[in-house]
């Protein structure tokens, strides 16, 4: 490869990571201006977004060269889905009623660290010295910005938001080491663009069991912000990162995608005026140190 496209995958990669993060920020920004609940959030997210996926789907199905899922992969393809975007969000935009923005980023980058846990049960995958060294580093980062964020301004949902993301974290995590498995078979693109139409018929059905058919409606600052989450933290940088990896491998892309918590923070900083705090940059500084250790060694 030569370093034109090395560096257009990096920046493809990096955009990617950056865009994510915004996540947080946009669903911070409408809680905001209105109540709203979660599912409803997500439903006005994914509305916005699954005609994307749709079409990407359909394109890669009418492909000459496409082969087609077995009934196995089908199965482990909506499963994965409804696990990773549905279930795992959902938690998320919870989560997120109760923490600041930066430690549900924090918290939720987390991930790697449970996908090599649920490695070492689910598949006897042994933990090297290494990788519980920084487990331990991973863990103390999160919990120096759970103490400085208890310390500007606890209240007594911050443990359920905690949870809440925590159980993002975890799900995701089982989302990442199926999709280990399953990817591979099937390709990325066609893996996301699947995974995320069947997310879409459970946000949707449990939006209806929830809400009844009666349309909803509103304010258009709502609208607009839950808009500009699915094209922005959804759509987008799914692709920029499907094609990163492409480019410059999962391992580089992982590296990459470590900037989110720090983006996270100075967004959140900029758009929410959260206060960027001594206890943020350095649990933040530990849990990145951790997260990279264990990509380094599993590489």
């Amino acid at each position: 490869m030569n370093r034109s496209d090395y560096a257009l995958g990096y920046a493809m990669a990096l955009t990617g990571a950056m865009m994510f993060s915004a996540k947080a920020i946009y669903v911070k920004l409408i809680y905001r201006v209105e109540a709203i609940d979660a599912i409803s959030m997500l439903a006005l997210r994914m509305a916005f977004a699954l005609p994307f996926y749709i079409a990407t789907a359909v394109y890669l199905y009418r492909r000459t060269d496409n082969v087609k899922l077995t009934p196995m992969q089908w199965g482990w393809v909506a499963a994965l889905g409804l696990l990773g975007y549905y279930i795992s969000s959902l938690l998320d935009f919870m989560g997120l009623a109760y923490i600041s923005a930066g430690l549900e980023r924090l918290i939720l980058f987390l991930y790697p660290t449970f996908a090599l846990l649920i490695g070492a049960m689910a598949f006897k995958r042994k933990i090297t010295r290494t990788q519980a060294i920084a487990l331990g580093i991973a863990y103390a980062g999160m919990l120096v910005v759970f103490g400085g964020d208890v310390r500007q301004d606890w209240n007594p949902g911050m443990i359920t938001g905690c949870l809440l993301v925590l159980g993002c974290a975890v799900t995701y995590a089982f989302y990442i080491v199926g999709g280990g498995e399953v990817i591979p078979k099937v390709g990325s693109m066609k893996f996301t663009a699947y995974a995320l139409c069947f997310a879409s018929i459970g946000i949707f059905a449990q939006y209806f069991v929830t809400h009844g058919a009666e349309v909803r409606h509103f304010s258009g600052e709502t609208y607009w912000l839950c808009f500009q989450m699915a094209i922005v933290s959804t759509v987008i940088p799914t692709f920029l990162t499907s094609e990163g990896i492409r480019k410059i491998g999962p391992g580089n892309t992982a590296i990459v995608t470590s900037i989110g918590p720090v983006a996270t923070i100075v967004q959140a900083y900029i758009f929410l005026g959260e206060p960027v705090t001594w206890e943020q940059l350095a649990g933040t500084a530990l849990v990145l140190t951790g997260v990279l250790m264990i990509g380094r060694k599993g590489k």
